[in-house]
């Protein structure tokens, strides 16, 4: 399961990101997106959870969860194909 973490704290490294989600299960990578020109985080990121019932219980324990000083957004990542077709 690909997951869409928002509102993360800029701080945040991807090892706390991992950290964070481990408590919930298995977790394959954990990505922060960071910004080219400045190269600080754009504030979200994603995880991928291997198992989708890990995954789902990571989403409903995290979203608003207070993670860094900032409560988390968390849900299941639309595909991007889908994403682009609702701004494109």
């Amino acid at each position: 399961m690909n997951i869409y973490v928002g509102n993360l704290s800029y701080g945040m490294t991807e090892a706390d990101l991992l950290a964070a989600f481990e408590d919930h299960g298995t977790v394959d990578s954990a990505k922060i997106i960071m910004d080219r020109e400045t190269g600080r985080s754009k504030g979200f990121g994603f995880v991928e959870m291997p198992d989708d019932n890990e995954g789902r219980a990571a989403i409903q324990e995290l979203n608003d969860a207070m993670v860094s000083g900032r409560p988390l957004k968390v849900n299941e990542a639309k595909p991007r194909r889908e994403m682009n077709q609702r701004t494109g």
